[in-house]
């Protein structure tokens, strides 16, 4: 009985590829966490800082601005070579063309740190304002290819001079005293702009051009009275209301004074 009993062969079926697939999705899921945990703190920062924080943010961040003041290979183990260094320069075989260029970009690299260590101490970003909080909300600054430039402008509430005038008030002057004593600290030759809102084109006495140049004129008095070299004032000049600051030209943001620390590298 035993040899007649039927033989019972099993089948497994085998699928191929049924590896692990749990592990891609994490990865997609941080990187979103990541994203939006970046986002918020945009939001975050945008809402948290002032004009002039969020100036100093987008200025550390931009490469046109140089970062240090001297930047160049060292004479250390890795054999490079000082760009201040003109003997070694020389002997390299490169002449005294590549030296020349070296110390004009060494020197506008310092300009440009000189001019945005001023700036820092002007809007308080390193540190205390020097100016005091009342007289702050009338400033902005930038840098540009000719210099750094201070904006002085009317605020809806607390205009600079007297009506339609080039006789400053008080929170001029205080500005004006506190930019004199700033600008010691560095040598740039100095050029005064003043500009206006637009007026009515009904308005039959709108002397718009000299009342931009007695403004700009007044801004140089003032400087120079606080202790400004008179020698180091570049130019003064009166833009009229051709160059607001706004798209309303008639807006009180367009009464204001340029006040430019020329670079003297360029």
């Amino acid at each position: 009985m035993s040899a007649n009993a039927p033989v019972i062969i099993k089948r497994k079926k085998v699928i191929a590829g049924g590896g692990h697939h749990g592990g891609a999705w994490k990865v997609a899921y941080a990187d979103f966490v990541t994203a939006m945990m970046a986002f918020f703190m945009l939001m975050w920062l945008l809402n948290a800082t002032t004009e002039q924080q969020r100036k100093g943010i987008a200025d550390y961040f931009t490469p046109t601005i140089a970062v240090n003041r001297i930047s160049g290979g060292g004479d250390g183990m890795f054999g490079g070579t000082d760009i201040f260094a003109q003997s070694i320069t020389v002997e390299s075989g490169t002449g005294g063309t590549k030296n020349e260029d070296a110390d004009k970009e060494g020197a506008a690299a310092a300009q440009v740190a000189a001019l945005q260590d001023l700036e820092m101490d002007l809007l308080g970003q390193g540190g205390e304002s020097a100016l005091a909080e009342q007289a702050l909300r009338h400033i902005v600054t930038h840098l540009t290819d000719e210099g750094l430039v201070i904006e002085v402008f009317d605020l809806p509430d607390a205009p600079l001079f007297e009506g339609d005038t080039a006789v400053p008030l008080a929170i001029t002057q205080e500005i004006a005293a506190l930019l004199a004593r700033l600008f010691v600290v560095v040598e740039n030759d100095v050029a005064v702009k003043g500009n206006l809102r637009a007026q009515s084109v009904l308005k039959l006495n709108n002397p718009i051009w000299e009342l931009s140049t007695g403004r700009a004129a007044a801004m140089r008095t003032m400087l120079e009275a606080g202790g400004l070299d008179p020698a180091r004032v570049a130019r003064i000049t009166g833009a009229g209301d051709r160059e607001p600051a706004v798209e309303d030209s008639t807006s009180e943001r367009n009464n204001r004074l340029e006040i430019v620390l020329l670079r003297s590298d360029i």
